[in-house]
């Protein structure tokens, strides 16, 4: 691709989700949100290959369809109240509307079916950013409506959302199906801090972008596409692998790694507002993913596929994590910042 094309569709890729986190009115929002979607289109479909092409126009169609909606709800909204500000969110109708919108935009249960399809269309890159990046948008416009959002609709989405990504997780051998069933239970996660306590979500947020970035990276430096080739991929830097396996540990929410803080705090605040029996549930719900975490982590740790050769390491081996340990740092040794995570929560 052109670097100068290439610099423009970054740009305003950039541009699109920097609007709409700094929107008032719905219209700005939805141009944000159209212009983010429009950017990353040819990015996804550079690759000239039919599953890229196949990703890209699913892509496009789940998330105008979305935009459509969240147009459609804002606009049934401001015919009844007057209100174009985002704040303004009062018409049932309406927040029901929105609220599916954002779900079918962030790949939540039960409008998911894109959501792996199309990160196994894509490149590990594209995966990383349609997972982080591509999700600040919409979430930017939940955290703005939170106070106006059916609460039990919210808490129902994440529940379902926790419990199919984890069973269906189960059976992927794929590693990019395997973080797209990762990133919605986290999604779930997510969800249920909004119905909660609007400042936990942007801890929760945070430490979940750290998580997946670092994932994606030691991915992209391994080349593992299947769970066969994390097997493989010691020979390549045992280093590398040792943190792939914390990453993992700290994804699956595992102490005392950083991944463990949100799911502590959101439990707590459950169990504070008497919420019991949900907060059991959540932690339960979590037992799935934890085994597939733990799945991935055996292969790439405990096991080693028979070398041809008497040394276990590649020859002339040229090391490539360097610049991973900056975000694996922060991604697996949070914890100790707990007290002050729920001082700026509370």
């Amino acid at each position: 691709m052109n670097p100068t094309t290439w610099s423009i569709l970054i740009s305003s890729l950039a541009t699109g989700t920097i609007i709409t986190l700094s929107s008032y009115h719905w219209l700005l929002a939805w141009i944000g949100l159209e212009l983010n979607t429009l950017a990353i289109l040819p990015i996804m479909a550079k690759q000239h290959h039919p599953r890229a092409t196949e990703a890209a126009t699913k892509y496009f169609l789940t998330q105008a369809c979305a935009s459509a909606l969240i147009m459609f709800s804002s606009t049934l909204n401001a015919w009844t109240t007057g209100q174009w500000t985002i704040t303004q969110l009062q018409n049932p109708q309406s927040v029901l509307l929105f609220t599916m919108a954002t779900a079918m935009k962030l790949g939540l249960v039960p409008t998911h079916f894109w959501f792996p399809e199309v990160m196994q269309g894509s490149t590990i890159m594209n995966a990383m950013i349609i997972s982080t990046w591509q999700k600040l948008a919409p979430l930017s416009l939940l955290y703005l409506t939170a106070n106006h959002l059916n609460l039990m609709v919210l808490m129902t989405l994440s529940l379902m959302s926790t419990t199919i990504a984890g069973i269906t997780g189960l059976n992927q051998t794929q590693t990019r199906k395997i973080m797209a069933y990762s990133s919605i239970a986290h999604m779930g996660w997510l969800t249920m801090a909004l119905a909660l306590n609007q400042n936990l979500t942007l801890f929760t947020m945070t430490l979940y972008i750290m998580m997946t970035i670092s994932m994606f990276t030691t991915l992209m430096y391994s080349t593992s596409k299947t769970m066969t080739d994390l097997g493989l991929a010691w020979s390549n830097s045992p280093t590398q692998l040792t943190l792939t396996m914390l990453t993992l540990l700290s994804l699956a929410g595992l102490p005392p790694l950083s991944g463990f803080a949100p799911k502590w705090l959101i439990l707590k605040e459950m169990t504070e507002m008497k919420l019991l029996t949900l907060a059991t549930t959540m932690a339960l719900l979590t037992l799935p993913s934890l085994f597939f975490y733990l799945r991935l982590t055996y292969l790439a740790i405990m096991t080693m596929a028979p070398a041809p050769t008497t040394t276990q390491y590649k020859w002339r081996l040229k090391p490539k994590y360097q610049k991973m340990t900056q975000m694996i740092i922060p991604s697996t040794m949070l914890l100790p910042i707990i007290p002050i995570a729920q001082n700026l929560t509370m």
